[in-house]
């Protein structure tokens, strides 16, 4: 039987990949560079990466992909269009899906599906990030979490970071909201003990994002170790810990 990826479709792999274009920044980072030969605009880390740039992960050159010949693409169902997905299938490229993860360990299990399948790999990094993510902190304070303005956009239910915070005891205020990312108006975002401002996907700075919640403790974070799961989960739990430290009671 072909192996499946995290949505359940089938990805022909005659053995393991050696040419490999990944259109998600975490995924990029949690894989051996030596396989990769393209990635996306975004994809930052390794920070020394060398391959060919393919566009942004939403709107890839599905043709300059194609012309790389890669043996697997990497993409995310949150991240990547359907209908690039279906085209490069249809081309005859192994595509490798990983579904929006809503939890750390969700995350991590797809990671290692994913390397244990395709490369028959277990890299000390991913061991490391299982052990480090195991415990879970009892819950010390609750948090809005915007991730976007005009309009403000804010982490909601069953989101990875929503449950990185979680894991070091900082409740998501709109963790049972029935969307994953709600708009609410402003004044909506008030009633929390803390505000968690990453700088990613949108900009959020000391002079960009704190003066709109006056009654809020301002806690910047990066937004890699927020939200990227792989190789940065090693050092997200120590330096989120630390951010978060400052405000802590």
């Amino acid at each position: 039987m072909l192996p499946v990826d995290d949505l359940g479709e089938p990805v022909p792999l005659p053995g393991p990949p050696s040419r490999v274009v990944s259109l998600v920044p975490s995924l990029t980072e949690a894989v051996d560079p030596a396989v990769l030969v393209g990635a996306t605009d975004y994809c930052t880390h390794p920070p020394d990466l060398d391959v060919t740039r393919v566009g942004g992960s939403k709107y890839p050159d599905v043709d300059r992909v194609l012309a790389l010949r890669p043996d697997l693409v990497l993409a995310n169902s949150e991240e990547n269009r359907p209908q690039d997905v279906e085209r490069l299938r249809a081309d005859g490229i192994p595509v490798w899906v990983t579904a929006a993860p809503a939890t750390v360990p969700a995350a991590l299990g797809s990671l290692r599906r994913l390397l244990g399948t395709a490369w028959d790999a277990e890299p000390d990094w991913l061991v490391e990030a299982e052990r480090l993510w195991r415990d879970v902190t009892p819950p010390w304070a609750r948090a809005v979490v915007p991730v976007w303005r005009k309009p403000w956009v804010v982490l909601g239910r069953d989101t990875f970071a929503g449950d990185v915070l979680l894991r070091l005891g900082v409740v998501n205020a709109f963790a049972d909201h029935p969307d994953r990312y709600p708009r609410p108006d402003l004044s909506e975002l008030q009633d929390a003990d803390l505000v968690v401002l990453p700088d990613e996907p949108y900009l959020f700075t000391p002079d960009d994002g704190p003066q709109f919640f006056p009654g809020l403790r301002p806690v910047h974070v990066s937004g890699r170790h927020l939200t990227w799961y792989g190789p940065s989960l090693v050092q997200a739990r120590p330096a989120l810990e630390a951010a978060l430290r400052v405000t802590r009671p």
